[in-house]
């Protein structure tokens, strides 16, 4: 295992809360949450077999409504537009009312 200083630990912490911080910027902007809602973005480990080492998880928390945990299967700094767009459209869907059963 590699030595590595606390200076290049901090610049490397650092650089990755900047990128989660623009990513939340982004994910905020193009789902048009309003002040009152919510998103954090984090890096977890993934477990699932074919997954990265470290995957994205974003929780969009809107006023009112259920939390939801959409995934991005890649670190941060390797999320693309088309990424972002893919989130979109998973949570638009999440927001989606569902069709009743009626019940006679």
């Amino acid at each position: 295992m590699a030595f590595v200083s606390l200076k290049a630990w901090r610049a490397r912490s650092a650089e990755r809360a900047a990128l989660a911080a623009k990513l939340k910027r982004d994910v905020a902007a193009a789902l048009a949450l309003d002040p009152e809602d919510a998103v954090t973005v984090n890096e977890i480990a993934c477990p699932d077999p074919g997954c990265p080492d470290l995957e994205t998880i974003v929780l969009v928390m809107r006023v009112g409504e259920p939390t939801h945990a959409l995934r991005i299967r890649r670190t941060i700094d390797a999320v693309t537009p088309a990424d972002l767009e893919g989130l979109v459209a998973e949570e638009r869907a999440l927001r989606a009312p569902k069709p009743r059963a009626d019940v006679t």
